[in-house]
């Protein structure tokens, strides 16, 4: 008898924890966004690249507002860039997102809309992670390669999400947070250009639909004079295909 009510314990125990791991499955590798463990120990989830390079990055376009101007601001730097796009927008904005490809710029993932994973939800994620892969395919004429979770949170949904769709999650190294409504030109180089070195990728914005209104004319204004600063430096600025990102190792499980 005492061996039977034995395993029932164990059994409840075992059931009540099941919860507890689901949990910790989706919002440990969600850790990945702390900025230095993740460029300590995760590199290439970091987006760490060659030494001579510096991956230009812009996230949640794209936008028929801004992103026409930094498509001209690029232009005329002679630099090309990565764009992280939303699946809601690449369908609404088709033709701008072929523009974005047409200049040149490589197209990446950032979800099918900007959300938070409060809970897990694997199924969905998955869903909509291929919809977003699948429409920025769409207009590309190439499958995407890199993704970028929303707010940079990488949860175990969305890493295996990633896995099934065939992407590659990559952070950055370097932000301007120029997501802010007093950001300026300045602010966002004083915030940036400190984490900033050979192999780093830069974290922008070409829309301010999930941030303070016009705040995406600070990061505009802040291009010319990042970019100089890196070549100064001795560094090209890039997209992430040509940064070198190397294949990782080991990447956050979720189990």
């Amino acid at each position: 008898m005492r061996s039977g009510a034995d395993r029932g314990r164990r059994l409840t125990a075992a059931v009540a924890a099941v919860p507890v791991l689901a949990a910790a499955a989706h919002v440990v590798p969600a850790a990945t966004w702390l900025p230095g463990p993740r460029r300590a120990w995760l590199p290439s989830l970091a987006g760490a690249g060659r030494a001579d390079h510096v991956a230009l990055t812009f996230d949640d376009g794209p936008d028929p507002r801004s992103t026409p101007a930094f498509l001209a601001a690029l232009d005329e730097l002679a630099v090309r860039a990565t764009f992280f796009v939303l699946g809601e927008q690449v369908a609404a904005h088709r033709e701008l997102s072929h523009e974005i490809v047409r200049r040149g710029h490589e197209l990446a993932v950032h979800g099918w809309t900007h959300e938070r994973p409060w809970r897990p939800a694997p199924v969905r994620e998955a869903r909509r992670l291929a919809r977003a892969a699948h429409a920025v395919a769409e207009v590309s004429g190439a499958r995407p390669v890199w993704y970028r979770p929303p707010y940079g949170i990488l949860t175990g949904d969305r890493l295996l999400a990633a896995r099934r769709t065939g992407l590659r999650p990559v952070l950055w190294t370097a932000w301007g947070r120029d997501w802010a409504a007093d950001a300026t030109a300045g602010s966002v180089l004083a915030t940036l250009l400190p984490d900033l070195t050979g192999g780093g990728t830069v974290l922008l914005h070409d829309t301010d639909r999930q941030a303070a209104p016009d705040c995406w004319r600070a990061a505009l204004a802040a291009l010319p004079r990042l970019v100089d600063a890196c070549r100064a430096a001795g560094l090209t600025v890039g997209p992430l295909g040509e940064h070198g990102v190397a294949h990782p190792a080991r990447t956050p499980r979720a189990r």
